[in-house]
C-alpha cells in the first residue's frame, strides 16, 4: 500500500487551518436511568442546582437532586427520545425564557416556545424563571386599586396593584370567569396579562383563547401552556415562567398581572417529581418544601418604590378545593402566603348567585386602600351587612314571624344580593359600579320586584349615561362623591334618582 505524499500533506493543512487554540472545556456525563420524566445522570460532579443540562437532540433539562453519586435531572421535553447511556452535558446557565413586547399575543409553552403556529417569540431579551423576590426596602404599600369590573369583588374584596388575592372554590363554581373578566377590564389601563394554565384541558384553554380574542383582550395577554397532557416537569415550572414574563414589565415601571389557574395542579406535578426522586414525603405526601415552592412565586408579586420605577405586579393565584375543604393542606398554605382570598361556595353558585362569592370567608387584607374613594364611602358597610344577611336568611328559614324591621333588612338584602349578580364577559366600569350600588344601599330599589333588580339596574345607567353624563365624567374625573354628613346621601345622586323613577315610573 502505497502512501501519497500530496495527500498528506493537504489532510495536514487542512488539520492547520481547522486548529483552535483553546481547549474545549465540557462536563459531560451518561445517563444511568431515564423514565416517568426524570433522568439520574452519573459523571456530572460540577453541576450546580437549578442549572440546565442538554441531551443528545436538543432536549433540555434542570439539575433538581444533587446526589452522592448521581444527579436527579428533570426533562423539560420527550423524555421517551432520551436512552440509557445517552450522552449528557451541562451548560452553566440557568432556566430562562423570552421576554418583552413579543410575547404578548401569544400561546407559549413554560419554555417560551410557540403553541399558536405564528412562528418563534421575535426577542432577543430573555429573563430567569428563578430571581429572588424583592426585599422590603425594595418595595412600596399596595394602595392603587386593580379593577376588575364584578361589582361584588370591587366593592367587598378590592384587588390593588401588587397585591396577591387567592380565588378559591371547588371546581366548576366560577374561579377561572372571574380571572377573565379581570383580563377584560385592563383594556386601556396599560396592565400587561398573563394567564398561565396548570394542567388544564387544552380544549378549555382554546375555548378561554377565544373569547379573549373576541373582546380584543389577546392584544396585551400572554397564555402559558403547560397542559393536562404536558409531562410533570413542564407543569412545575409553567407558574416560575409565566412570573419572569410578567416582571419583565414590572421592572420598566409598567404594570402586570398573571394568574396561576391552578396552584394544587402544579403541587400536585411538584409532588410527583419528589416521590419519583425519592426525597422524603410529609403531610398528604407532599416534600417538605411544597411551602417554600408557592411562598418564593408568590413573593415575587409586589408594588416597586419609586425609585426602581413604581412598577407593580399583582398576582391571581387559584386554587381548588375538594368538597370545600378550606383546611386542607395545600388551601391553607397558600391563604398563609397571599393577601386575602376570594372564597366561592357552590351552593351560591348553583342557586344562581354568580359570582359565588362567599361574603363571610371572603377578605382583602388589603381593603379600603385599593379603592377609589367614591367606592369606599358607597360600599363601606356592604360586606357586614351581607354576611348579617345571610345569617338572618338561615333564621327566616325556621318560618320565624319577623318584626317589619328585621323583614325590611331581608327584603333588602334579597335585592342587593340580585343586584351584584353579574354575567360573564360583562365587566363594569368603576363608576358604574359606584351608581348602581349607591341606588341600592340607599334604599331605592327597595320597591322594585327582585326578579326585576337587573333591570332596573341596567335602565337606570342607560339613563345616567344618555341624560346625566356630566354627573357621571364628574364622579370619574374626581373618584370620589360628596356625601352628607348626617344622611350619608347626595344630593345630586339622589335628585338624578328621583328624575329616573319619574321617567321610569319605579319600574323596570
Amino acid at each position: 500500500m502505497k502512501f501519497r505524499a500530496d495527500e498528506i500533506a493537504s489532510v495536514i493543512r487542512q488539520e492547520i487551518e481547522q486548529y483552535e487554540s483553546r481547549i474545549d472545556v465540557r462536563e459531560t456525563g451518561r445517563v444511568l436511568e431515564v423514565g416517568d420524566g426524570i433522568a439520574r445522570v452519573y459523571g456530572l460532579s460540577g453541576v450546580m442546582a437549578g442549572e440546565m443540562v442538554e441531551f443528545p437532540g436538543g432536549i433540555q433539562g434542570l439539575a433538581f437532586n444533587l446526589e452522592e453519586n448521581s444527579v436527579g435531572v428533570i426533562i423539560l421535553g420527550d423524555y421517551l427520545a432520551i436512552n440509557e447511556g445517552d450522552e449528557v452535558r451541562s451548560t452553566g446557565q440557568l432556566l430562562s425564557v423570552p421576554v418583552g413586547d413579543a410575547v404578548l399575543g401569544r400561546v407559549l409553552d413554560p419554555l417560551g416556545n410557540p403553541l399558536d403556529g405564528k412562528g418563534a417569540v421575535a426577542t432577543s431579551h430573555r429573563r430567569a424563571v428563578e430571581a429572588p423576590a424583592p426585599g422590603v426596602a425594595d418595595r412600596q404599600p399596595v394602595k392603587e386599586p386593580l379593577q376588575t369590573g364584578i361589582k361584588a369583588i370591587d366593592s367587598m374584596t378590592p384587588i390593588g396593584r401588587g397585591q396577591r388575592e387567592l380565588i378559591i372554590g371547588d371546581r366548576k363554581t366560577g374561579k377561572t370567569a372571574i380571572c377573565i373578566d379581570t383580563i377584560i377590564n385592563q383594556k386601556q389601563t396599560g396592565v400587561k396579562c398573563f394567564y398561565v394554565a396548570i394542567g388544564q384541558k387544552e380544549s378549555t384553554v382554546a375555548g378561554l383563547i377565544e373569547v379573549l380574542r373576541e373582546q380584543g383582550a389577546m392584544d396585551y395577554t400572554t397564555i402559558i401552556l403547560a397542559g393536562a397532557s404536558s409531562p410533570a416537569p413542564l407543569q412545575y415550572v409553567a407558574p416560575y415562567a409565566g412570573c419572569a414574563m410578567a416582571e419583565h414589565f414590572t421592572y420598566k415601571g409598567e404594570h402586570s398581572l398573571v394568574i396561576y389557574d391552578d396552584l394544587s395542579k402544579q403541587a400536585v406535578a411538584y409532588r410527583e417529581l419528589s416521590l419519583l426522586m425519592r426525597r422524603p414525603p410529609g403531610r398528604e405526601a407532599y416534600p417538605g418544601d411544597i411551602f417554600y415552592c408557592h411562598s418564593r412565586l408568590l413573593e415575587r408579586s409586589c408594588k416597586l418604590n419609586a425609585r426602581l420605577g413604581g412598577g407593580s405586579l399583582t398576582a391571581l393565584p387559584i386554587v381548588e378545593t375538594l368538597e370545600g375543604e378550606v383546611s386542607a393542606y395545600i388551601p391553607t398554605n397558600v391563604i398563609s402566603i397571599t393577601d386575602g382570598q376570594i372564597y366561592l361556595q357552590p351552593d351560591l353558585f348553583f342557586s344562581g348567585q354568580r359570582p359565588a362569592m362567599n361574603v363571610g370567608i371572603s377578605v382583602s387584607r388589603v381593603g379600603g386602600a385599593a379603592q377609589v374613594p367614591a367606592m369606599k364611602r358607597v360600599a363601606g358597610g356592604l360586606r357586614l351587612a351581607l354576611a348579617a344577611f345571610r345569617e338572618l336568611e338561615a333564621f327566616a328559614q325556621l318560618g320565624t314571624e319577623l318584626d317589619p324591621a328585621t323583614q325590611a333588612r331581608l327584603d333588602r338584602g334579597y335585592r342587593m344580593t340580585e343586584l351584584l349578580k353579574q354575567g360573564l364577559c360583562n365587566p363594569l366600569p368603576v363608576t358604574d359600579q359606584v351608581l348602581a350600588i349607591y341606588a341600592g344601599t340607599r334604599g331605592h330599589m327597595d320597591k322594585i320586584p327582585v326578579g326585576q333588580i337587573s333591570a332596573w339596574e341596567r335602565k337606570f345607567l342607560e339613563f345616567i349615561h344618555a341624560k346625566k353624563q356630566d354627573l357621571w365624567d364628574t364622579i370619574e374625573a374626581a373618584g370620589d362623591i360628596e356625601l352628607d354628613k348626617t344622611t350619608g346621601r347626595s344630593a345630586e345622586l339622589e335628585a338624578a334618582v328621583a328624575e329616573f323613577q319619574q321617567v321610569d315610573g319605579g319600574k323596570s
